[in-house]
């Protein structure tokens, strides 16, 4: 027997006295998973979406309003009709309660653009909600899949799902849209968690990245001890005590989650910060000895939202990243998740009443942290708290087609496209450590773009063959970890969710496995449903990279240097060394530094070489310091010029350099008018 109700809308399946067959069962209501029920139902099959909590939408919908897609021209579909229909719902009066639309000002909005890419939250669920109802797929709230014995199979094919309850749903075609993977995982498909080696897939920015640590760093010298330089008196909180690991090797680490904060500081819908029942001083230690050791930036990056709101993500050494403590999230039973989902909002709520009332912050940041607070109206049942935990990556599949950083930078091209993804390859920070000289440091952050659009597999979000061939992965897609960070955004998820529920319907109707459709009659109801298969914009000039390898003598990069300064990373102009380059953004002129220090085992002569990418942009007289065993020689780079050796280096001289630490090349951003590019340093040994 059936017995339905509604539910915000939403025709709400209350019980089930048996199994009830459906076209296509999607478990996760995710923004994916949203798409893909309105998909199936609008090619004229029945959709069954399941949603283990209460609120359909996910991140979408759960704080994170400042959508990141890098070029929204990339998305079509049912998610540009999403962001269409936000943009619609902020064209009403009624819709600004606490300010005017004259007054709110975006810089991710383009005028005379009929899509709007920020949002409140409670506002993309409402739109949720009202795709799912004029589609008439139904929903199911509040079941869990049995994670242990609840996807059974006949042979490769998932037959049906049972839930934690013991309801039971079957379907001729699976779609899991969870950010977790847990139907993926229970139908038996492989899957990674961590980050690969950059040896498993040919990568260069996968794994353990020291090298990378530069952004969202510590200051120098903030100790790791609770009794400060006495190692015996164990780790502060937050800290583990193992070695970082070998450069570029895997690891089973994820990076780090948290809470995207909706706050205002509107006065008549504000909730001030409050301290948490349980609050622990010193999980905030580290945060203060920061402040101590020279930060002055508060650690949050707030993007304005409608009606005085924000959506409020981490940012700096110490903020709403809770790094080191989700590792157990992806395989995680539920009852582990509800402990880390408590330890993150306890974490988040401690961290907020720190920076607004501790003594120790600076005067300026409490000042401007109390400000904000909470929305009112926003996540109501939950203090004003979200209920969405940014997992930002969980489990990855791993099919017969990988996406991986070859893939981003455009080195490998799939022609089975039934997506684009737009953003740069994009890591936060996995682990909190104790590095050689003793002082805390962070290690995971990767953020490395310049890269047009690309195409997603659509093998990447289908099993082995093997393994099982009825279900289909939009979120949980098989790609490494650094490709991954590029392509998990929520619009690239609805593309994805709205893509796979195509397939699953289309292999419904030619009678074969999700791995056998046929790919251009998929492409083709793709465009006519005004997806986005291929990038059409410009695509750069291959960049060219120098290999340090390939180079002679000792070559410095960032790995061997010192970083003072918020000093940005870029790809944007060929010819540069290794990875990237990085410049000064034109900024915080004199306070901004590079210090390499070659560490030579024994005293030598050696001619020293500049690496710079020119442009007409570039500074004209940028400073650099040789220290070598006869002192220091000034220097000043053109870096307009093209530079004179190989069209990439610049000769500043020949020098003697003692063994050891001592000798050292600094470029500076002092007395400069223009960026400031720094990029690699070479010391060439000068013949006997």
């Amino acid at each position: 027997m059936l017995r339905v109700f509604l539910t915000a809308g939403i025709l709400f399946v209350a019980s089930l006295a048996s199994a009830q067959d459906y076209d296509v069962v999607i478990y996760g209501g995710t923004s994916s998973g949203v798409a893909a029920a309105v998909q199936v139902q609008r090619m004229g099959k029945r959709a069954l979406l399941i949603e283990p909590g209460r609120h359909l939408g996910g991140l979408t919908s759960g704080g994170l309003g400042a959508t990141d897609i890098g070029n929204k021209q990339a998305i079509g579909g049912i998610a540009r009709e999403f962001y269409g229909r936000i943009w619609n719902h902020y064209q009403h009066p009624d819709a600004w309660t606490h300010q005017t639309a004259q007054e709110y000002r975006s810089r991710r909005q383009r005028k005379g653009e009929e899509t709007m890419w920020t949002f409140e939250p409670h506002v993309a669920e409402q739109i949720m909600n009202r795709l799912v109802r004029e589609s008439g797929a139904k929903v199911v709230f509040g079941e869990r899949l049995d994670l242990k014995h609840g996807v059974v199979k006949q042979g490769t094919d998932i037959v049906q799902i049972r839930m934690e309850s013991c309801r039971a749903f079957r379907g001729r075609r699976f779609i899991d849209a969870t950010y977790e993977g847990d139907l993926m995982a229970g139908a038996g498909a492989s899957y990674h968690i961590g980050r690969e080696s950059n040896a498993t897939y040919g990568e260069t920015l996968n794994g353990v990245q020291t090298r990378q640590a530069i952004h969202h760093q510590f200051q120098p010298g903030v100790d790791p001890y609770i009794e400060p330089g006495n190692p015996s008196s164990k780790l502060l909180p937050g800290v583990h005590g193992d070695p970082p690991g070998q450069e570029g090797s895997g690891d089973r680490r994820v990076q780090a989650y948290c809470f995207r904060m909706c706050l205002t500081d509107s006065p008549t819908n504000l909730i001030p910060f409050t301290k948490p029942t349980g609050y622990d001083p010193l999980r905030y230690e580290l945060l203060l000895r920061n402040f101590e050791a020279g930060e002055t930036r508060i650690p949050w990056s707030p993007t304005p939202m409608p009606n005085r709101k924000t959506d409020t993500n981490n940012n700096h050494g110490f903020s709403t990243d809770n790094i080191n403590m989700n590792y157990e999230w992806a395989d995680g039973n539920y009852a582990s998740r509800k402990r880390i989902f408590q330890e993150h909002l306890q974490y988040q709520r401690g961290l907020m009443w720190t920076l607004a009332n501790h003594p120790r912050v600076p005067e300026e940041i409490r000042r401007e942290v109390s400000r904000w607070g909470n929305c009112n109206d926003e996540f109501p049942e939950n203090g004003g708290w979200s209920h969405q935990l940014y997992v930002r990556e969980a489990r990855r599949m791993i099919s017969d087609y990988v996406m991986t950083q070859h893939n981003c930078q455009r080195d490998r091209i799939a022609d089975d496209s039934i997506g684009l993804a737009a953003y740069g390859m994009d890591s936060h920070n996995t682990q909190r450590y104790v590095a050689d000289d003793g002082f805390v440091r962070n290690e995971g952050d990767v953020e490395v773009g310049g890269f047009p659009p690309y195409p997603i597999s659509y093998r990447s979000i289908v099993p082995k063959p093997s393994q099982c061939t009825n279900l289909l992965v939009p979120v949980c897609l098989s790609a490494s970890h650094i490709a991954y960070g590029s392509i998990r955004m929520e619009p690239v998820f609805m593309v994805l969710g709205q893509s796979a529920a195509s397939a699953a319907c289309q292999s419904l109707d030619e009678n074969v496995i999700v791995q056998k459709v046929n790919i251009r009659r998929l492409q083709k109801r793709l465009l006519a449903d005004k997806q986005v298969l291929k990038w059409s914009g410009p695509i750069p000039a291959r960049i060219k990279r120098i290999n340090p390898k390939s180079l002679p003598g000792i070559v410095l990069e960032e790995d061997q240097a010192e970083f003072v300064g918020d000093w940005l990373p870029s790809t944007s102009i060929s010819g540069f060394v290794g990875l990237r380059y990085f410049h000064d953004s034109n900024e915080a002129k004199g306070s901004m530094f590079v210090r390499f220090r070659p560490m030579l085992k024994t005293p030598g002569t050696y001619e020293v070489r500049i690496a710079y990418t020119p442009s007409a942009n570039r500074a004209t007289k940028v400073p650099v310091t040789i220290i070598h065993a006869g002192g220091k020689t000034e220097k000043q780079i053109d870096e307009r010029a093209v530079p004179p050796i190989d069209h990439a280096w610049i000769s500043l001289g020949t020098y003697h350099f003692q063994a050891g630490s001592g000798p050292a090349i600094v470029i500076s951003n002092a007395d400069t008018k223009g960026y400031v590019v720094v990029d690699a340093v070479q010391l060439l040994p000068t013949k006997k």
